[in-house]
């Protein structure tokens, strides 16, 4: 599985003073993280301070208990 997150600097209030906006982000969306089960399809948007959509935050794949066994040598 993967967690991906994706924030384009470029969008709502990022575009002033980026590293603190990121920052925010990050501690918000870090926090809250135990809300959700973190299983591939769960996913929510990101949002700057202004309430703009500016990313997204996703999980992908299989669970490892899903995933078919490793070959051995």
């Amino acid at each position: 599985m993967k967690f991906v997150l994706e924030v384009d600097l470029e969008a709502g209030r990022m575009t002033g003073d980026t590293a603190a906006e990121l920052g925010r982000i990050l501690r918000y969306w870090g926090g809250n993280l135990h809300h959700y089960a973190l299983r591939p399809g769960d996913g929510s948007g990101l949002y700057d301070s202004g309430y703009a959509e500016v990313g997204s935050w996703r999980v992908t794949g299989r669970p490892r208990e899903e995933r078919p066994a490793e070959a051995s040598g």
